[in-house]
């Protein structure tokens, strides 16, 4: 295993951006987002990430170039169009905007058109727990789970994030996806050839599997959907609140992001900004929050949503990272 300080490995991912063709800005600010995924144990959204998304600039999936841009701003709504490039500086922009947005009208919803994978949800809404406010997040992902009933995929895992600021602590920070399982677990037990719970996936046939591999070629099951189709309820709102509301593409319209040849995916993010100063008033909202949290910290092995990641960010700020040598020399191959 390779050791790696937080800048170290920020920069070996810009570099490796920009060689592929994405902008400065473009690169800087994608290889925070990858090293602060990896530093809060979410290797899947981490460095990883990188070889994927030099290999998608390469072919012309994403476009190092772009340059995101507001094309509409009316009252608390707004659209960015981040131009087939990569996400993150698409909602960096929409984030910011929509926190002077919601300063002076109080809420904001900003959408995120024409964009690609988005990484860590949550870590978008930090900003906004930092200016005092609550926080939404949403997008869409290639397809990979059936509506209700079905059997091919045709939502994304689709994930949903909040954050709940608090005073002179950490925000609270929730983020999870709407499948069961995330989609690694079955890459990993695909790889060590062990069988995964009925429950999880799909075969192609749209049966239910126990074979890790048959899984990845068929679709996620929605989160709980044994017993419910409560999950897949969620993933169509989330799929039509980041595509019909914005005008991004389906998941289903979407080429897998694990595939190097394919189209842009085009796909939505949505966030939403609340000031709780224009509604119950920012003295009342913390009251409120703190009064909750120790109602539910009563209980022995309760954990706030959010704590193990920021104890481990501030853990890696300290003694860096610890990535396989494997991934650490393709990052240099990519960067030199």
């Amino acid at each position: 295993m390779a050791q790696l300080s937080l800048e170290e490995a920020a920069t070996l991912a810009r570099r490796a951006l920009r060689h592929a063709g994405a902008s400065e800005a473009m690169a800087a600010s994608t290889a925070l987002a990858l090293v602060r995924a990896e530093a809060q144990g979410l290797a899947s959204h981490g460095l990883v990430r990188v070889p994927q998304y030099a290999t998608h600039l390469r072919n012309g999936r994403a476009d190092g170039k772009a340059q995101a841009v507001i094309t509409r701003h009316k009252g608390a709504a707004l659209l960015v169009d981040a131009r087939q490039g990569l996400a993150f500086p698409a909602c960096d922009l929409a984030v910011s905007t929509a926190i002077d947005t919601a300063r002076s009208l109080g809420v904001c919803f900003a959408g995120v058109t024409n964009s690609h994978h988005c990484g860590v949800l949550v870590d978008h809404l930090r900003a906004v727990a930092d200016a005092g406010m609550v926080g939404l997040g949403f997008a869409n992902s290639p397809a990979a789970m059936p509506a209700a009933g079905g059997k091919h995929p045709i939502f994304g895992t689709n994930p949903v994030a909040a954050v709940f600021p608090r005073r002179n602590t950490d925000a609270m920070m929730i983020d999870l996806s709407l499948s069961e399982v995330a989609r690694g677990k079955l890459m990993v037990a695909a790889k060590e050839g062990r069988p995964i719970p009925l429950g999880w996936a799909l075969d192609s046939q749209g049966q239910p599997t126990t074979n890790a591999k048959a899984g990845l070629a068929g679709s996620m099951l929605p989160l709980g959907a044994v017993s419910s189709p409560k999950g897949s309820m969620l993933a169509l709102i989330v799929e039509l609140l980041v595509t019909a509301v914005i005008g991004a593409q389906f998941g289903f319209e979407a080429s897998s992001f694990f595939v190097d040849e394919g189209n842009a995916p085009r796909l939505g993010q949505a966030f939403v900004v609340i000031d709780p100063g224009a509604l119950a008033g920012t003295d009342v909202y913390y009251e409120r929050m703190e009064t909750l949290i120790a109602d539910m910290l009563i209980d022995d092995g309760v954990r706030l949503a959010g704590a193990r990641r920021t104890g481990l960010e501030q853990q890696a700020k300290q003694s860096g990272l610890t990535i396989p040598d494997a991934l650490k020399n393709q990052l240099e191959m990519l960067a030199a």
